[in-house]
């Protein structure tokens, strides 16, 4: 009967949701609960097949905190993400938990969670992610060691060093061992650590910097079992946010990291090394227009197996767009994909494309 009571009350609650950012549906006695979540229509056109297509999705999301004394609380987040351009029925629908993590914060001493919650190597590489459409797919993936959203990780922040400097924030974070298996054996790792501090050096400029590393759990595929031990990776950064311009790079070197083939390196292959850089920028205009552009570039270094030889680009592409926002709520977005990508040994390899992809979208957010 308690929990009939309790969905009386919140699902009307969400069906009324209006507000962007999130909306409250619960704040008593120190308890409050968030509710948030956005729905996006989008479509991809290329001459590329598997690029031309409905890429629809829809995500929602709770957070909640509690307050347990004037300096302890408690908090929690949970988001899914639900793919809505492809058949109720299929079996290769990917919808997913993309994160679900509980934790405590006391005073300056920081926070602690555990749980499936972003790696630390976002920390910093999350600071291009300035298109609507074209980000995050340099050496980014879920469930790929410490690089995007990833599950049995935990994770300490501490902002402001004990507020002893302001705006220099630190986070520690390790990731326990998973032996996924069949389809998800790509994401099968030991256990691994990872660090990030960014600073903030007025309110227009950060810098920041993270390193990331985890054992490999399978080994009997690998030729050299030295090199592919360990999945490493680093990356710099630096931002500037201020007058409607936010401007952008990092740069970034990987072992090991790159989901291709049926595991997280190449099948067979020995990587060695990957280097990447991104530069965004954007400006919003009062009226609601945000335009954007990007620069991408990703190259793998001496490469070794029978069909990938040296090295080879992997990425390389500069994307054109930009964003309306009608209100704080709805908006809508065109991006164009111009790929500098020639055909190589790796593209072959890895069926990666190297045609231009131009993409529409609609976007509702509370």
């Amino acid at each position: 009967m308690m929990k009939r009571n309790i969905l009386a009350v919140v699902i009307p609650a969400l069906l009324a949701a209006g507000k962007t950012n999130a909306v409250e549906i619960y704040n008593k006695d120190g308890n409050n609960i968030d509710f948030y979540g956005k729905v996006v229509g989008l479509h991809s056109f290329s001459n590329d097949k598997k690029e031309n297509q409905d890429q629809s999705y829809a995500r929602v999301g709770i957070k909640s905190e509690t307050q347990i004394t004037d300096k302890l609380s408690g908090y929690s987040q949970w988001e899914y993400n639900l793919e809505s351009n492809q058949s109720s029925s299929k079996s290769t629908r990917v919808d997913r938990t993309r994160l679900g993590f509980a934790g405590f914060k006391f005073a300056n001493y920081g926070s602690f969670d555990y749980g499936r919650n972003y790696g630390i190597l976002s920390q910093v590489e999350k600071w291009t992610y300035s298109l609507p459409k074209f980000s995050s797919d340099n050496y980014t993936a879920a469930n790929n060691f410490m690089t995007s959203d990833i599950s049995g990780v935990a994770t300490y922040r501490n902002n402001n060093l004990f507020g002893l400097l302001d705006g220099l924030n630190v986070a520690l974070q390790y990731q326990g061992k998973n032996n996924r298996s069949g389809e998800d054996s790509k994401e099968q790792n030991r256990e691994g650590w990872g660090f990030a501090s960014t600073y903030n050096i007025d309110d227009k400029i950060s810098i920041g910097a993270a390193y990331a590393s985890a054992n490999h759990i399978n080994m009997k595929a690998l030729s050299d079992k030295e090199t592919h031990k360990k999945a490493e990776a680093w990356t710099v950064g630096t931002k500037y946010n201020a007058d409607n311009v936010y401007l952008a790079a990092i740069y970034a070197v990987t072992r090991n990291v790159i989901p291709s083939g049926s595991n997280s390196y190449f099948e067979g292959a020995n990587t060695n090394k990957t280097h990447k850089f991104e530069v965004s920028a954007q400006y919003q205009f009062d009226f609601g227009l945000r335009p954007s552009v990007s620069y991408t570039q990703s190259k793998a270094k001496k490469i070794t197996s029978p069909a990938i030889r040296n090295d080879q680009d992997m990425l390389k592409y500069l994307a054109i767009g930009t964003t309306y926002e009608f209100n704080k709520n709805i908006s809508t977005y065109i991006n164009y994909k111009i790929n500098l990508l020639n055909a190589n040994d790796f593209t072959k390899a890895t069926n990666t494309t190297t045609d231009n992809i131009f993409a529409v979208g609609m976007v509702y957010q509370f």
